[in-house]
């Protein structure tokens, strides 16, 4: 699964597969915000736009791989945007949208639209909306190596010596977080930050609990480990 890889050290990315390009379309800088950190946690690159003229401009610069879509935007509807994005391009649309009633989903669809997701929503949700229609389109979020172990994002799986080797919602994500950023050091509020999306100091302890049931499953020797290493006095950091 590796041979083609470049690989430094013991860390290796795939360059066939690049992380996929997610444009977020919501004139809600908080919905942005909270999709963005969803994605961009799931391995992808992410993009976003307030409204339908900045989604149509980005769409044509930035060539995303799928777009998510509010319908209700300023300047250029929603359905005016897909309307475009379909005479000119194939790119996979995923409609976010309070309209919810069974006549508006089945247009939305008509129009174009490769999925239809009404609000409120779960993000979670959302991101396996994308990863099911990039599935179907062949695009995948890039494959990282630590050691025997790989972390497939898209499938949010971790294998060991071809084997799943299961992971908890957060143990997947602390281990994904850690080893997209080789040789970066995070403290433990950091990574509750990050990971928990809590910054109360007194639950660091969780940190280090999640660490070491990663170091059990993905190091060679867990009380030597070599990859996900303690940093005293500040926290953790990957090396490859």
């Amino acid at each position: 699964m590796l041979e083609d890889a470049e690989t430094v050290g013991t860390l290796a990315v795939m360059p066939a597969t690049p992380a996929p390009h997610v444009l977020v379309v919501d004139d809600e800088p908080i919905v942005r915000d909270v999709l963005t950190r969803y994605l961009t946690r799931a391995g992808y690159q992410v993009s976003g736009a307030g409204d339908g003229e900045q989604a149509l401009e980005a769409i044509g610069a930035g060539h995303p791989d799928v777009v998510l879509l509010d319908l209700m935007l300023p300047r250029v509807s929603g359905l005016d945007v897909l309307r475009t994005v379909r005479r000119d391009s194939d790119v996979p649309v995923i409609v976010l949208s309070a309209r919810s009633s069974e006549r508006e989903r089945i247009d939305g669809l008509r129009q174009g639209a490769d999925d239809y997701v009404v609000k409120p929503y779960s993000p979670g949700e959302v991101v396996a909306r994308v990863e099911a229609v990039l599935r179907r389109t062949g695009a995948t979020a890039a494959s990282l190596a630590c050691g025997a172990a790989t972390i497939d994002p898209a499938a949010r799986e971790v294998r060991r010596d071809g084997r799943v080797v299961h992971t908890t919602r957060k143990e997947f994500e602390l281990l994904h977080l850690l080893v997209r950023h080789p040789g970066q050091v995070f403290s433990r509020r950091q990574l509750l930050e990050r990971v928990w999306e809590d910054s109360w100091a007194g639950a660091t302890d969780t940190v280090t609990v999640h660490i070491r049931r990663l170091r059990a499953k993905v190091e060679a020797e867990p009380s030597a480990p070599r990859h996900l290493v303690t940093v005293h006095g500040v926290g953790y950091r990957f090396d490859p």
